[in-house]
This record gives structure tokens, C-alpha cells and sequence, in this order.
């Protein structure tokens, strides 16, 4: 890996948006400072936007800050077909990604479905990626059961999210006659400061008969989502609409089976792991977690930041920022 720039990038450097050409087709991205490349992917239902307290932190030091719109949101190529979401389209979309930014080798950090994008592009092509951060969802091995029938086990009558987002249309019925009101209530669902039930996860669970959003709470806002925030992804996905991001979702069984030869694989990169106290996935994905010793041999560290929810690089950005650049700096200097 290349060692950050010694000079800080200067306060005044700007981000600068720009589409690339990648074999899958085209992604948007923002880009900030200059050093060592560090690309940052986002979840559902963000964007880049999600990185954006990272950008200027990251350039200032020393670092080459790389956000994009993951295919199927924003600004990047939505493909029609369901299975152009699949896991390895998405890694063929970072290497895409990296070669058109002029660059050899990347630093991945990946947020919610990023997270295991990340991860997924780490171990397929540790050529190109050295090193990952992996934010609210834990790493866990390739294995078990096919996923989609896993899930049809979880929670008696009442359906589990992930099969809840199975059937094209069904999802973005819900979501798109009122986008920005659904964001609202997602938001706040999962944010520490306004989650209900003390984050236990019970949103995740349809009743017969209900939606989603009928779990979401009443109507609160998050500390860290202002007026504009809302504005900027509702305005985001208003124009795009919501298939593109579950059609992530509708890939699960297909990233199943492309993944086979992987199964049990051990991320072996340099890697941080940053998860929120009041995040179901931190509760629901505890064994992964204990499980880092094994799975993940080059952990640097890992954190669970206290009262934080889901959102985590927008809820607690001060905290993030300083774990994410101690954490590269680190990584740097030891190559």
C-alpha cells in the first residue's frame, strides 16, 4: 500500500462529482483530497450522501476519499434485470470503480449492505483491495442454508423484512407514493436516539396483513437527520424509485450460490469492524462478532459505540471519522 501524503489536503480542497465507466456500466461518485485511495459504499436506503461528514475528514488526512452512488441509486446505472443486483456485480462495479480512478489498490469501507459488499470485494479480490472497514454489519462467513428459506423460519406468522422485500413491486408499493414520509419513519426506526422497544429488532417483523412502515415510530426525527438531509435522499429516490436498492435484497439466494467456493472464507486483509449499541444487527449478528478472532485474522480493532444506532458514520460522524483515521493511518504505515 502507498503511505498517506505528508501534507494534509488543504481545508479549502473541494469534492468534485464525476461519473466513471465500469464494465457493469457507469457510477457516480464524489471524490475529495489526495493520497491513498479509500472507497466508501454505501446501504439501503442511502447514497454517497451517507459518506458525506467522511469525505472532508478522510482528505484532510491525507487520503484520496472516494464515495459512490452503489449501482441502482442516484446517479449510477439501474439495470432492469433483478439479477444484475448479484454480489459480484457489485465487485466487479469497486475494481470498475479503482482502474478509473487510475489506481492499482484500494482501501474498502462499506456501511450496512456496503458492509458485506465490502467484505465480498476484499475476499474476491484481495489484489485490489488491501484492506476493510465494515460498519453496523459484522463479517460472517459464506455458509448455512440458502437464505431465503432460513429466513421463511424467523418469526412465526409475522414475516421477516428480507422476505418481505422478495417480490419485485411488493416493497416499493409501500415506499413510493410517500418516499420522504418512509424515510422519515425508517430513519428514526433504526437511529439510537429514536428507535423504539430499545432496538430490539421487532420493526423487522411484518404481521400478516401490515407493512413495514406500520412498525416505524410516530412521528420523530433523528438528531442527526436535518430538514435538508431528508430533502436530499427523498429527492434522490423520488427520482430513481426504491427497486434498484431492493433489488440488493433480491439477490441473497444468488449470492448464495455464486459464493460456494467461498464458503467459511477468512477475511484476511487489515480490517476494522464499528457497530452501534443500539443496533439490531450488533445484537442479532453477536456470534459473528465473537466470532473475529477466527474470522477475521488481520483485525486491527473493533467497536461498539455506546447508544449509537444503525446510521452510524452520520449519527456519531466525530467519533467515526477519528476511528476511521487512526485506523488507516495505521494500516498504512505498516505497509
Amino acid at each position: 500500500m502507498s503511505q498517506p501524503t505528508d501534507t494534509p489536503a488543504p481545508p479549502t480542497d473541494e469534492a468534485v462529482h464525476r461519473l466513471v465507466d465500469v464494465p457493469g456500466g457507469r457510477i457516480h461518485l464524489v471524490e475529495q483530497g489526495s493520497g491513498p485511495l479509500v472507497l466508501m459504499v454505501h446501504g439501503f436506503p442511502e447514497s454517497w450522501y451517507s459518506w458525506r461528514h467522511q469525505l472532508p475528514a478522510l482528505a484532510a488526512a491525507g487520503f484520496r476519499a472516494v464515495a459512490i452512488d452503489v449501482r441502482g441509486y442516484g446517479r449510477s446505472s439501474k439495470p432492469r434485470d433483478v439479477d444484475a443486483y448479484r454480489m459480484l456485480a457489485h465487485v466487479s462495479d469497486n475494481v470498475g470503480v479503482v482502474r478509473a480512478l487510475g489506481e492499482e489498490t484500494a482501501t474498502i469501507v462499506g456501511h450496512d449492505w456496503g458492509s458485506p459488499i465490502a467484505s465480498n470485494s476484499a475476499l474476491l479480490r484481495p489484489d485490489v483491495f488491501t484492506a476493510a472497514a465494515l460498519l453496523s454489519v459484522p463479517y460472517a462467513p459464506r455458509g448455512g442454508g440458502r437464505p431465503t428459506e432460513l429466513f421463511a423460519q424467523f418469526g412465526g406468522a409475522a414475516e421477516f423484512y428480507m422476505s418481505y422485500f422478495q417480490a419485485p413491486g411488493r416493497a416499493e408499493s409501500e415506499i413510493e407514493p410517500d418516499v420522504r414520509g418512509w424515510l422519515a419513519g425508517f430513519y428514526a426506526a433504526l437511529s439510537g436516539d429514536t428507535a423504539p422497544s430499545g432496538g430490539d429488532g421487532s420493526l423487522f417483523f411484518v404481521p400478516p396483513g401490515a407493512r413495514l412502515r406500520d412498525g416505524f415510530p410516530g412521528d420523530v426525527r433523528p438528531a442527526w437527520l436535518t430538514e435538508t438531509d431528508l430533502d436530499v435522499y427523498a429527492e434522490e429516490f423520488e427520482r430513481s424509485g426504491l427497486a434498484g436498492g431492493l433489488n440488493r435484497y433480491r439477490n441473497i439466494d444468488r449470492d448464495w450460490e455464486d459464493l460456494a467456493a467461498w464458503d467459511g472464507a477468512l477475511l484476511t486483509q487489515p480490517s476494522l469492524f464499528i457497530g452501534g449499541e443500539r443496533d439490531a444487527s450488533t445484537a442479532w449478528l453477536a456470534d459473528a462478532i465473537k466470532a473475529f478472532p477466527a474470522t477475521l485474522p488481520g483485525l486491527v480493532s473493533a467497536h461498539i459505540i455506546e447508544g449509537c444506532g444503525h446510521w452510524i458514520q452520520q449519527e456519531r460522524a466525530d467519533e467515526v471519522n477519528r476511528l476511521l483515521v487512526d485506523w488507516l493511518t495505521t494500516v498504512h504505515r505498516k505497509a
